[in-house]
């Protein structure tokens, strides 16, 4: 375990809360790393044959990587978004 001066001691929630979105984002950043690869040998591989189909698995996992990007930076659980959202009505229900 890392003793670092710099890092001070968290709740258990606050810890794991920690950890949880860690693993989000480095999903994100495996699943963004292989669909690079994957992609990008797919393309070579039709573009080498002068074709164009690799377009739609360019496409439509393109579209499943940004679903998965917002969901871990822009609108899933934790997510600054959510957070000022999830204040915002707090606030309103206790009347202030």
């Amino acid at each position: 375990m890392n003793t670092n001066a710099n890092t001070h001691p968290l709740s258990p929630e606050l810890e794991a809360l920690a950890r949880k979105r860690v693993n989000a984002r480095m999903g994100f950043f495996t699943h963004a790393g292989v669909y690079a690869v994957v992609i990008t040998g797919l393309n070579l591989l039709a573009f080498s044959q002068g074709k164009v189909w690799s377009l739609w698995p360019t496409a439509g996992w393109g579209f499943g990587l940004l679903m998965h990007g917002l969901g871990v930076f822009g609108l899933g659980p934790g997510s600054a978004l959510r957070e000022r959202l999830l204040q915002r009505e707090r606030k309103r229900l206790s009347g202030h």
